[in-house]
């Protein structure tokens, strides 16, 4: 024996029946010894004890790991039958949503609008309508009455409608004086002649009207002569009718268009007619 080693070291190797018979007294020796020996560092500078522990730890991280594994095998087991529902919950979800887009939209609710009261107006004044303004009557020049001056008017004013000139004008209004002494005349021979508006009657033959134009020598109807306007226009158309009737004297141009059985006559009612014309067309 070493004198360097220890004594425990030399108790230990002069009984070795009582170690191995012994168990527990083997033990004890054996911690002893473990005590007394200076601890042994490993390659990885680590003590024994925690390598022991390390070890420990690992394996029952192991150990651990291998129960998590196989619980969450486990549990992973009845999660496909969750998922699936769960699919099949968001399929009949978007079904319904996508039927409900293929249905029509409620109307929009109109709310009406609220209705204006009217603000009470004054009643519109009617306004009488106007007469109609009646044309002013000639003043009667040359002796004649407001009846004769009436006639003689509308003779001159159908004249200058026609465009005739002033010499027309008294030949037309000379034969007029003449004939009916410038009142609008029926005639006793032709009853019709008096339903007409008249201003008083003759007796030569069916004559009537301002120029007493006979419908039997085709002058017009009785109510077409009857009215002065158009018995102005009968004579001087027939007037334009005769050649050169502008040099003729006012008896001459007057008889070649009345015909009459005294020519001569006319020419007395120049003067006058001369006068009347002047007054109307100026």
């Amino acid at each position: 024996m070493h004198p360097d080693e220890p004594a425990d070291h030399k108790l230990t190797d002069a009984r070795p029946t009582t170690l191995l018979g012994d168990a527990a007294s083997t033990e004890r020796t054996i911690g002893r010894h473990r005590a007394l020996e200076p601890p042994r560092r490993s390659l990885l500078g680590s003590t024994p004890v925690r390598v022991a522990l390390a070890t420990g730890v690992t394996c029952c991280l192991g150990l651990a790991a291998v129960v998590t594994a196989r619980g969450s095998e486990d549990n992973a087991r009845p999660v496909e039958p969750l998922a699936e529902a769960v699919a099949d919950r968001a399929a009949i979800a978007d079904d319904r949503a996508s039927r409900s887009l293929d249905r029509d939209v409620a109307p929009a609710r109109v709310t009406p609008s609220p209705v204006a009261t009217p603000t009470p107006s004054r009643p519109a004044v009617r306004k009488a309508p106007k007469k109609p303004v009646k044309p002013r009557r000639p003043r009667p020049v040359a002796g004649l009455d407001q009846a004769q001056m009436d006639n003689a008017k509308i003779i001159v004013d159908v004249g200058l409608e026609m465009k005739m000139p002033r010499r027309a004008l008294v030949v037309a209004l000379s034969t007029a004086m003449q004939e009916s002494n410038l009142y609008n005349l029926a005639s006793d021979v032709l009853p019709e002649s008096a339903q007409y508006p008249n201003q008083g009657s003759g007796s030569d033959h069916d004559s009537v009207g301002l120029f007493q134009q006979r419908p039997s020598s085709g002058w017009g109807t009785v109510a077409e002569l009857m009215r002065p306007s158009y018995a102005a226009r009968a004579f001087y158309s027939a007037l334009n009718e005769i050649p050169g009737w502008q040099d003729m004297s006012v008896t001459a141009a007057a008889q070649s268009v009345q015909i009459s059985a005294y020519p001569d006559a006319y020419a007395q009612h120049e003067e006058r007619a001369t006068t009347v014309a002047t007054a109307l067309a100026t």
